[in-house]
């Protein structure tokens, strides 16, 4: 079964950047996405880069984050510019063989991570 491990969170300041890293082991076509907790909140799906390479972001990151895969490593990357208070949360990677959708990442995805913790000072 396809194991998720993040890596790549860590402390920075508003304004910095963080470059996230998913390794996923036994590779398969997956769509796949990042999500994130913030301590006493609901989990946000932030975005989803499906099998076929196309996009969907939320609006809290668009502009601000993108995401990128390295296929022959088994990687899936998130670039996080321009980082704000309010993004400091557990940042997750997540893949599901059937869902694609932004919505689904939360609450369908049946494969995620342990998570990375990102921690955005003011």
């Amino acid at each position: 079964q396809m194991q998720l491990k993040e890596s790549g969170g860590g402390s920075v300041q508003a304004g910095g950047s963080l470059r996230l890293s998913c390794s996923a082991a036994g590779w398969i076509l997956n769509h796949m996405g990042w999500f994130r907790q913030a301590s006493g909140k609901e989990r946000e799906p932030l975005v989803v880069l499906d099998a076929n390479g196309r996009t969907t972001y939320s609006e809290s990151v668009t502009g601000r984050f993108t995401v990128s895969k390295v296929r022959h490593n088994s990687t899936l990357f998130l670039q996080m510019n321009d980082l704000k208070p309010d993004d400091t949360a557990m940042y997750y990677c997540a893949a599901d063989p059937y869902y694609d959708d932004l919505s689904s990442l939360t609450t369908r995805f049946r494969i995620r991570g342990q998570g990375t913790q990102v921690t955005v000072s003011s």
